[in-house]
This record gives structure tokens, C-alpha cells and sequence, in this order.
């Protein structure tokens, strides 16, 4: 798919056929999250691919009964290993990168014809009890992006401001 076709037509996908992710789309999709990059190259992240439907659905669980979590045939959950380094801007620098290799995820899920919603309606302590995630505040679950193959083919139209309210020039 053509670059500014993926970005137009990504969205968040919240029916989901049972049809299984095939395990080279995977790989490409995780690869892409891999690239990604990250303040001072640190690449805090890492992902948890869960397959298993008791785990799925202990993270729906987490999701507050999101039952679209548990209903895909994956969840990628992104994480973060960090050492609660401030970037120079003022930023915590893990939130930033994570949320930067999950968009090349997403993109890339989009590009594989896969859908994917990030979720970020959960209880982290729930979430880390139900995939064995240390304790404490060293590793973060920072989302959760259920990936398959939507239940439905179309593309729901985007709502967006247009460019003249969002963008300034020079100045404020």
C-alpha cells in the first residue's frame, strides 16, 4: 500500500475477524516498531506479542471489558524498560518513544491490511499481573494494541480540523 494511502486510511479497528495474523506480517510489523526512533537512541521499548486466549482475556479484563481486546487474534503490548530519564525538553523520554514505535506499528499493521486500536483504558497492575510484568515502576505498560484482520471492510470517513486551525507560522 502507498505510504499517504496507509496514513489515510489507518483507523482504529474495533471488530475483528478470527482469521490467525500470519507470522511473517508479524515480523514485518515488529520490525517496523524496531526501527523506530528514540531519544538518545536509548530504545526503551519492548513488546509482548500474546496469543493465547486466556491471556487476551485477561487483558480485556484490564481493559476494562473492552471486549474488542480479547476478540483479536493478537495484542501486542508495548512496554517500557526505562531508567525514568527527562529528555531536555522537560519530557519523561520513555512515554514519547514507545508512543513513537507503536505508530510505526499501527502504520505498519495498516500496510500489512491488518487493523489495530491503541488502547489505553487499562489497569496497568491488572495488565502486569496477567503477562508476569515485574512489579514497580521500573518497566511501564504503556498501551495495548489488539492487531487482525478488521471485521469490516470499509473505512470509516476521519474527522479532522482542518490544516489553517492547527498550524501556525512563525509564531503563536
Amino acid at each position: 500500500m502507498e505510504f499517504y494511502e496507509v496514513i489515510r486510511t489507518r483507523h482504529s479497528v474495533r471488530r475483528f475477524s478470527h482469521r490467525p495474523v500470519e507470522e511473517e506480517k508479524l515480523q514485518r510489523i515488529l520490525n517496523a516498531a524496531r526501527l523506530a526512533p528514540s531519544a538518545r537512541n536509548a530504545q526503551e521499548w519492548r513488546f509482548i506479542v500474546v496469543r493465547d486466549s486466556g491471556r487476551r482475556a485477561a487483558l480485556m479484563e484490564a481493559a476494562r471489558g473492552q471486549a474488542h481486546v480479547a476478540e483479536a487474534p493478537l495484542i501486542i503490548t508495548a512496554c517500557a524498560e526505562h531508567d525514568g530519564r527527562t529528555m531536555t525538553c522537560g519530557q519523561l523520554a520513555y512515554p514519547v518513544d514507545v508512543a513513537i514505535a507503536v505508530d510505526h506499528l499501527t502504520l505498519a499493521a495498516r500496510a500489512e491490511g491488518l487493523g489495530s486500536c491503541w488502547i489505553c483504558r487499562f489497569d496497568e497492575r491488572r495488565a502486569k499481573e496477567a503477562l508476569n510484568v515485574p512489579r514497580g515502576d521500573q518497566v511501564r505498560i504503556v498501551t495495548l494494541v489488539p492487531i487482525g484482520y478488521p471485521a469490516a471492510a470499509a473505512v470509516p470517513e476521519k474527522l479532522r480540523l482542518p490544516l489553517e486551525s492547527i498550524v501556525r507560522s512563525e509564531h503563536w
